[in-house]
């Protein structure tokens, strides 16, 4: 059962090496052997993080004795949810990238971003996590540089550019936080990093730090405008696993690295940071009343819901941290679920402007329509959709936020609960001129031609499954992460849940 930790990361991760080297050999590999090849590999990775998350082993050996780094790989309730979501968008990005099209260094990138991001929530070392973290960026970086989908000269290597910039910024700062906090609490190890003991000024000064170096992956506003232009450039696969896998490593890293070793400093940055989250989710909500581009339009409803997340984890009691738990795991399936419809759409119109005018999709594509429909609702926040839970209960640990200035929180929940009606209208505002087709063109073509089928509506058949059972079943995610936090309430208000 430990070798399953071990292959659920380095499958992924050496399989997409491998595939790369091969396609840029003098000997290339067949398309379809490629596709096959990463996709056996795809579903490997995930048949072991199902294992290791049912097993719960755990290797735990020295590695850099010099520094005090270890090979800590374990599983807990925190990580658990985060590691079933991305194995398993793992697989959804490279079943659905076909076996015609893409090339092997393309399915390459893809495992190697799923294998990184598995490492960065296996790993419990504060320098390992670091090291995994920042393995994700340069096939993320590939697939937007090289395999964007866009075509305004230029965009891709604008969109590229802005995101090594942004993302080395943060990193650096990242890097000197998590350095200051081991050398300071003498171990790198997460688990006893949760139970330090820092001054006061010292938790205040690597919290801002880490905040402001995470805020930049997250991205919390104002650090967000890579964000837009990353999905807009990037294929369908590459804004998937951004959206549901490498926002979530940003927040997950706050959890691991801000909330439970630094409760003090996080006391201090908290209500900074909150209104920055709801300033985002406000103006997140407001440019989606007024984009153009339908893919922009869930970028920046990306920026809106992490937003959300932020808020919750601000709140410093159990509530709230998993209330961003849960809204991680929520916005994860919703947003792969979205992009991947945007996607079909954009390849069948060969643009997303919503201003053009076009058939009405529920006439034209009815499957695209539907799962089009169920991700605008689980966005929004619809009661028996994943968005609700999230949501809902960050309001509430926002409402009640323990030891945070009482008042300021409370109107920041007001403020959060206006951009949930912003999210409402710039809802409907897509699907009256997408779905409903409000002066659309009239249509008497094949519809069997112009809907999803075959690969592609498998996939999004599954997410569409995910985004309700989420909704009407939480209680599974919700025992996890109570059984992680359990462990750590003593940095909460309110106990364990």
């Amino acid at each position: 059962m430990v070798a399953a930790l071990l292959v659920a990361p380095l499958a992924p991760l050496l399989g997409g090496v491998a595939l790369i080297a091969a396609d840029r050999s003098r000997l290339r590999i067949a398309t379809a052997a490629a596709y096959g090849i990463a996709l056996a590999l795809a579903v490997v990775a995930l048949a072991a993080a199902l294992l290791s998350v049912w097993k719960r082993p755990a290797i735990d050996h020295s590695w850099v004795p010099a520094i005090g780094m270890r090979l800590h790989l374990a599983i807990d309730g925190i990580s658990a949810p985060l590691v079933v979501l991305t194995a398993a968008i793992g697989v959804l990005v490279v079943l659905h990238a076909g076996w015609k099209e893409p090339s092997a260094t393309y399915l390459g990138a893809l495992l190697m971003v799923t294998g990184g991001a598995l490492a960065t929530f296996l790993v419990q070392d504060a320098i390992a996590f670091f090291l995994a973290f920042e393995l994700v960026l340069v096939p993320m970086w590939l697939l937007i540089a090289r395999f964007g989908d866009t075509t305004r000269p230029g965009e891709r290597d604008r969109a590229a550019t802005m995101f090594v910039l942004y993302t080395v910024l943060g990193s650096t700062l990242m890097l000197v936080g998590i350095l200051v906090l081991v050398v300071s609490a003498g171990t790198s190890d997460l688990t006893r990093l949760q139970t330090a003991h820092l001054a006061g000024s010292t938790q205040t000064v690597v919290a801002a730090l880490l905040m402001i170096g995470i805020g930049i992956k997250i991205p919390i506003w104002p650090l967000h405008s890579w964000l837009p232009a990353a999905h807009t450039a990037a294929p369908t696969g590459g804004s998937v696993l951004l959206a549901a896998v490498l926002l979530k490593m940003g927040t997950y890293a706050v959890v691991r690295l801000v909330v439970f070793p630094l409760p003090g400093g996080l006391h201090t940055v908290a209500p900074f940071v909150a209104v920055f989250a709801v300033i985002g989710i406000l103006v997140g909500g407001l440019v989606c009343l007024v984009e153009r581009s339908l893919k922009r339009l869930i970028a920046w409803s990306s920026v809106a819901h992490m937003g959300f997340v932020v808020l919750a984890l601000m709140t410093g009691t159990t509530l709230g941290v998993q209330a961003a738990l849960y809204g991680n795991i929520a916005h994860g399936v919703i947003s792969a679920l979205l992009f991947v419809v945007v996607g079909g759409l954009k390849k069948r119109w060969g643009g997303d402007d919503l201003q053009t005018a076009r058939h009405a999709l529920r006439q034209v594509s009815p499957r695209l329509g539907l799962a089009l429909v169920v991700g605008f609702a689980g966005s929004l926040a619809l009661p028996g959709l994943a968005g609700f839970w999230g949501e809902i209960l960050t309001l509430f640990s926002a409402w009640s936020p323990g030891d945070r200035p009482l008042t300021l929180f409370r109107i920041l929940a007001v403020a959060a609960a206006t951009g949930s009606v912003l999210a409402a209208a710039y809802a409907l505002r897509v699907l009256r001129g997408v779905w409903a087709g409000t002066g659309s063109l009239p249509y008497d073509g094949d519809v069997v031609a112009d809907d999803a089928h075959s690969v592609e509506w498998v996939v999004i058949a599954l997410l569409v499954a995910g985004v309700v059972a989420l909704g009407v079943w939480p209680i599974p995610v919700m025992h996890q992460t109570a059984y992680g936090l359990a462990h750590v309430s003593r940095v909460l208000v309110g106990g364990a849940p």
